[in-house]
Order: C-alpha cells, then structure tokens, then sequence
C-alpha cells in the first residue's frame, strides 16, 4: 500500500509540474480567432497577444513571494491554495466577455503558476537527492512535454470549434487536487527552517542560472508568440496545425528530457545549458527561410531536443546550488527570471516583426542563441579546467 501511495503522490507531482506549462501555450492555436473577435478594440493583436504573456509577467512577481511562503508556510498550504487559485482564473477566459476580464483572469492565473511551479520544483529537490534527483527533474521535464503534445494538440482542436474551449481544459487542476490532498504530506526539511540564518544563499550561482533562464526562455518563446501569426502567412493552416506543430516539438521534447539524468552524468551544467541555445539558434534560422508548414516542423522538431533538457537542466542546478533551508526562495527567483523572458518575448519581438518582418525577427533571436551557444561553452570549458 505504501508503495501504491508512493507512486501516487510521484504521479501527482509530475502532473502538478505539467500544468505550469499550460499557461501559455495551451490558448497559443486560439491567438488568431480571439484577434478577429476583439478587432474593434485599440491594439486588439498587441492585447491578444499579451492574454498569452500576462500569466508570465505574474508568475515573475509572484515567484519570489512564493518562494519565501514556502520555506514559511511549508510547500502544502502554498500548493493547495495554488491550485484552487488555477482552476478559477484559468476557465475564466471561457465566460467572461469582455477583453480586459480575461486579461485579469490571466494576471491571477499567473500568481497560481507561481506557487505552483515554485511549490512542485521544491518537493522535488526535498524528497530526492544525487542522481535520482536528476533524473525525477527529467521525469518533471518529460511530463511538462506531454503536457504540451496532449494539451497543446487538444486546444488547436477546440480552437478550430471556438477559440475560448482551449480555457476549460485548465480545469484539470481541481481533479488534481483530491490526490494531492491524500497523498503528498509536508517534507521533513520543513523542521530546518530555522536553519536560515545560517545558510550561505548562492549570490554568484543564482545570478548564472538566472540569466540563463532568462535569455532561454526568452529565445524560445518567440514561437508560441509569434509562429501562430507566421504559419498564417501559408495559405491552407489551421488550428489543428499550429497546435500539431507545438505537440510534435513537446513529443520530441519529452524524449530528451528522459535522458536528462545520463546527459547530467557526463556534462556540467554549463555546457548542457550552451547545447540548449544551439538547437534554439538553428530552430530560429531554419524557420526564418520560410512559414512553409514542412520546414517549420524541420526547425522546430530540432527545437524540441533542448527544449526538453532546458527545464530539468535549470531546475537541478538551483535545487543543488541552494541550501535545504533557502531553497523555496532560490527556486522563486530562477522562477521570476525564467517567466520574465517568457512575458518580455512579444515585447521585444513584436517592433522587430512590425519594422523587418517575421523571417528577419527569428534570424536575430537565432544569432542571438548562437552567440550564447559560444559563451557557455567557453565558460563550460574553463570551469572544467
């Protein structure tokens, strides 16, 4: 029985994680719909597109926050109120009418993302260590994976029906609930929370794994952002396609995330982080030839390889970075950082599509990621050194 509930309360973290990921993206096959629904409104693409940012920009501020209730309260009460907190905001975009009470919806959205991401990364670190932690922070990248090939894929076909279905599948949180309720209990590092003060908080460390899941994220979500809208430029695409096309980059994902654990035994952190930007750059540059349907796929299933270890890879560098007693507020802040470059995505992207184009705007983000990919390596190898 023990191990049945063991195995259920491992479930239940693994799922947990996924949903943080289902912020975004899962609305991303509804952006051009919603754009024609709210036309008349100023700047109706600019606010359509920022219903896919917002959680993003709330899950920035509301990390640290986060962080800090869960090495207070303890990882349950955050968690708990979290989801409940994600159920009701996300389905709200399904009934309310106006464009500005979806908005809103998504900004509370984003502050259950923050405890929940934050809360769910942290029972990871507490429950797990050496290299079964890398490899359940693999698991945790393999899920958040199939979260986008099966959610991603499920909202382009509702989109097709009625751009605002895509918001009932967040709705899931609330039958995650009763299982976590039953079998996830307060880890015993909750007792070593007076340890803080003697704790030595990783300045120079976080600040490393913080820009770095700044820029990767920042890199990558140009495409949930703005791919919707470069795909439309081929006659022929729908719904059902762009959601097909994040599902088949979440598919590939979910593999490599799966060998998190083995790429970790052989390579730092550095130079699995340096990898990651390489297949982002060539992501960027291969789409940037053409919005043909076959060669998006090409770049962005190459895409999905560091996509799958970026997270695992973030997530086990701060959880072993971080003392037991500060981790919660360790993992808030990388959490801030990977959200920021998520939310500033349409905010950088969008003039350079305006001014130069779609083709022109993936070609900077690409040499961008390729400069990184340089970087990195030159710090992976001087640090093996």
């Amino acid at each position: 029985m023990q191990i049945t509930k063991l195995g259920i309360r491992n479930l239940t973290i693994l799922i947990g994680s996924s949903m943080s990921v289902l912020a975004a993206v899962v609305i991303t096959p509804s952006l051009p719909d919603m754009a024609v629904a709210f036309q008349d409104l100023p700047n109706a693409d600019f606010l359509v597109r920022l219903t896919l940012t917002l959680p993003a920009l709330f899950v920035a501020i509301g990390a640290p926050f986060s962080g800090i209730l869960l090495d207070k309260w303890g990882r349950r009460p955050v968690l708990i109120g979290s989801l409940i907190l994600y159920g009701i905001s996300g389905t709200s975009g399904f009934y309310l009418e106006s464009l500005t009470g979806i908005l809103v919806g998504r900004a509370l959205l984003g502050l259950s993302v923050a405890g929940i991401m934050s809360g769910f990364t942290t029972l990871i670190a507490d429950y797990f260590t050496g290299s079964k932690l890398s490899q359940f922070m693999g698991y945790q990248g393999a899920f958040i994976g199939a979260g986008g090939v099966i959610f991603v894929f499920l909202g382009g076909v509702l989109a097709d029906i009625g751009w605002r279905l895509p918001f009932l599948i967040y709705v899931a949180s609330f039958f995650l609930l009763p299982t976590f309720l039953l079998t996830v209990s307060e880890p015993k590092i909750r007792t070593k929370i007076s340890e803080v003060a003697k704790a030595v908080f990783p300045v120079k460390t976080l600040a490393l794994i913080s820009v770095t899941a700044f820029s990767g994220m920042l890199i990558f979500f140009i495409f949930p952002v703005q791919l919707p809208f470069y795909l439309t430029l081929e006659p022929g695409i729908s719904n059902t396609q762009i959601g097909l096309a994040f599902s088949l980059q979440a598919f590939v994902a979910i593999f490599t995330a799966l060998q998190y654990r083995r790429l970790r035994a052989k390579f730092s952190f550095l130079t699995i982080a340096s990898f990651t930007y390489l297949t982002f750059g060539i992501n960027h540059l291969i789409v940037s030839l053409s919005p043909d349907y076959g060669l998006v796929l090409i770049g962005m299933l190459i895409g999905g390889i560091g996509l799958g270890v970026f997270p695992p890879n973030l997530n086990t560098w701060v959880a072993s970075a971080a003392p037991p007693s500060l981790r919660g507020r360790a993992i808030g802040i990388m959490t801030t950082f990977l959200f920021l470059g998520q939310f500033l995505a349409p905010i950088f992207s969008q003039p350079i599509v305006e001014t130069a184009g779609f083709s022109t705007t993936f070609v900077i983000f690409g040499i961008v990621a390729l400069v990184l990919t340089l970087a990195f390596f030159v710090m992976a190898v001087k640090q093996s050194r």
